[in-house]
């Protein structure tokens, strides 16, 4: 019995669930559309709820009195026209009708009424018309309120003539409603047009913070001052704060392994004075390889923890990057192929950019005898592939490769004559700049690196 209970709730409940989760898919992602349908939701359906009021309430009850006095003045003609038989000439009939009724009558010989004309689409006031004159007419009638010039023609089957009435439409219809549709219209877009504007200023400052976030993402300098909202200019302050934190931090830290290098290239350097004091000899010149191996690896890793965050963004041509690396990898006798689509400018820091591809192509260099480089631009991201056709990396191994000083398996040995850290400082600038870089196997049967940078 608890089970069916259960049940019976949790039915409701999903049927609630799939129609909040259908209604979220098709509402607006953006903050500017959906505050619009904020503003603009309630006016449609306040002013909805105001017309079908009116429509139901005002509207049709003035249409039911006007309509009901039609109808008896409709049946009183008919009455006057059987109460005086004597008014051959229908004189009495006629100035009732024009002075006092407001009416045109006509008396027609004896004939069948027409057939029903077909009822326009909103035929309240057939209906309406239809309704009383049944209350009020103990005769047939026929009604016809399509007629041009604004007039509604009624035809009455008397026993020896056929009265046939025309009347203004204004006299059994509230023509004139169609004002309050035009000032509610009127009201509702100049209402809306007010929201329109007034949002689109509170909602700019925070495209404008989204911008700077962006921009200062990818490794650029934006100018960026706190405006709009009190809200959205605190947001906007703690940006600016936290910009300067990061940058002092860069600082501090540029500082710091500009003095640790400078140290440890003093020592090096009276390492280097003391091997060339000590001659020629076997054991000076194995200590000199461990000096320089020494160096080279105080060097990359000085290289990787400083980055290269004190170099100015700029326009940069990376097509033009890749032709020198290009041109440099064919003086190694190694078959390398550049193909470029698209503009090939973007904002970038031109040395470390550089360097990004320089340490890939390197890679590829040391491991493959055919090199292909492919650029291509799609106006919001600009991608490099380069494909080698060297023995590649186990799949399952593709992201430790990116870990600095990590050692792979002999085949692709990082300790071969570098420092291992190539990968991690290419990643490293690819992601400085707001992109990435992903490592697959390639279709020349090696490794493939895509960096992809944001334009």
């Amino acid at each position: 019995m608890s089970m069916d209970i259960l049940e019976a709730f949790s039915a409701p409940r999903r049927l609630w669930r799939g129609f909040a989760g259908w209604l979220h898919q098709r509402m607006p992602k953006g903050l500017y559309a959906r505050a619009l349908l904020i503003v603009i939701l309630p006016i449609v359906l306040l002013q909805s709820a105001v017309a079908y009021v009116y429509m139901e309430r005002h509207w049709e009850a003035i249409t039911d009195r006007l309509s009901a006095s039609v109808a008896r003045d409709v049946a009183a003609l008919a009455d006057i026209y059987a109460s005086f038989p004597q008014d051959k000439s229908h004189e009495i009939l006629s100035r009732i009708a024009i002075l006092d009724l407001n009416m045109q009558v006509m008396v027609l010989e004896k004939q069948a009424l027409p057939a029903a004309a077909p009822k326009p689409f909103f035929s309240l006031l057939d209906h309406t018309l239809t309704r009383e004159l049944k209350r009020r007419l103990k005769n047939p009638f026929w009604i016809d309120t399509t007629e041009p010039g604004n007039v509604v023609e009624i035809r009455v089957a008397l026993d020896d003539a056929t009265l046939q009435i025309l009347t203004s439409r204004t006299q059994a219809y509230a023509t004139n409603s169609y004002i309050f549709f035009i000032w509610t219209t009127v009201a509702s877009v100049v209402i809306v047009a007010i929201a329109t504007s007034f949002l689109r200023n509170q909602v700019r400052p925070i495209l404008r913070l989204a911008r700077a976030a962006e921009e200062f993402g990818k490794g650029r300098n934006p100018a960026f001052r706190p405006t709009g909202a009190r809200e959205v200019r605190q947001a906007g302050a703690a940006f600016v704060e936290m910009k300067r934190r990061v940058e002092r931090a860069i600082e501090q830290r540029t500082t710091m392994l500009n003095g640790v290098s400078h140290d440890l290239r003093t020592i090096i350097t009276r390492f280097k004075l003391s091997l060339a004091l000590m001659g020629q000899g076997n054991e000076a010149l194995e200590m000199r390889k461990d000096v320089d191996e020494m160096e080279r690896i105080v060097e990359a890793y000085l290289a990787f923890a400083r980055g290269d965050g004190g170099e100015a963004p700029a326009q940069t041509d990376i097509g033009a990057i890749l032709k020198d690396l290009q041109a440099d990898t064919e003086k190694l006798r190694i078959d390398a192929r550049l193909e470029a689509r698209g503009n090939p400018v973007i904002v970038a820091r031109p040395g470390a950019v550089r360097r990004l591809f320089a340490n890939l192509i390197g890679n590829a260099q040391r491991y493959g005898k055919r090199i292909d480089i492919s650029l291509a631009n799609d106006g919001k991201i600009l991608t490099v592939t380069i494909d080698d056709d060297g023995p590649g990396i186990p799949v399952d191994r593709l992201e430790d490769a990116f870990r600095p000083f990590y050692r792979l398996d002999e085949s692709r040995n990082q300790d071969h004559g570098n420092s291992g850290l190539g990968l991690a400082i290419a990643r490293d600038i690819a992601r400085a700049h707001g992109g990435e870089i992903d490592l697959a196997r390639g279709p020349l049967g090696g490794l493939r690196a895509t960096v992809t940078l944001p334009v």
